[in-house]
């Protein structure tokens, strides 16, 4: 669901140019900088236990990856660009935080690490259009839905973000809403860790809380509630029109 100004070639997906160019300078952007509260909240949310075993599909340069792992968490985090997941991991070193791992694969599928799907995960999270809501269409955001349900065990529980339609007709006035397709589409500038611009054209998915209900139950997961939610201010919110994410919380039957 994107395309990217000056893509390179022989990439897998259209995001991979953009963490090329950002690098560690994605992390400057202001979305990114609630990550304690965002991962305060999802171990309410979630029920997380101590030493739970967690998969973070999208996980970009590791904030949350990296946070969890500071509070005891082992976690696994996946990501598409190769950049962001050396980001990641030169900063568990640098941090001691050996209980965090990174792994370079497509959500979509098939070609996964065997550890990503083999079903021993307590929990699984995909977070800020970490890959669902960014695929050019929509069985692929199903797909990396199947690979999160795929990755729990048995009663393990999941939370999948997405950005929000009722939000983006009303307020997201940067960008130009296709109500045929339920996407956003916006021209930006993003900037590599030297300030050097680089133009891009965006287009996010949106998603109804009927939707994102529906793609869950697809998959075989039970939901178990679906909260409004803003970046840096996670909790247990009733969807509105006037919050930018949906944030799904489900569970694989035991």
């Amino acid at each position: 669901m994107g395309r990217v100004v000056g893509r390179r070639e022989g990439v897998s997906h259209w995001f991979e140019a953009l963490a090329d160019h950002m690098g560690p300078a994605y992390l400057r952007y202001s979305f990114t900088k609630g990550t304690e509260q965002e991962v305060d909240a999802l171990v309410d949310v979630l029920g997380l236990g101590p030493g739970c075993a967690i998969l973070d599909v999208g996980c970009g340069p590791g904030r949350h990856s990296l946070a969890l792992a500071s509070r005891g968490f082992r976690v696994v985090g996946l990501d598409v660009s190769a950049t962001f997941v050396r980001v990641a991991a030169d900063a568990a070193e640098r941090a001691g935080l050996d209980r965090a791992r990174f792994v370079r694969g497509d959500a979509r599928g098939p070609a996964l690490p065997p550890e990503v799907v083999a079903g021993g995960f307590d929990a699984a999270l995909c977070l800020c259009q970490g890959g669902f809501g960014l695929m050019d269409v929509i069985d692929d955001d199903l797909a990396v839905m199947g690979t999160i349900a795929r990755s729990l065990r048995p009663g393990g529980v999941a939370a999948v973000s997405g950005f929000s339609a009722y939000f983006a007709v009303r307020h997201h006035v940067t960008a130009e809403f296709d109500a045929a397709t339920g996407t956003t589409s916006e021209r930006t500038t993003i900037h590599d860790p030297q300030g050097a611009p680089m133009e891009v054209d965006l287009t996010t998915g949106c998603f109804t809380p009927r939707e994102m209900r529906l793609m869950a139950e697809r998959v075989g997961l039970e939901v178990v509630a679906i909260h409004g939610v803003e970046p840096g201010a996670y909790g247990r919110a009733e969807p509105s029109i006037d919050l930018a994410e949906l944030l799904l919380v489900a569970r694989r039957p035991l």
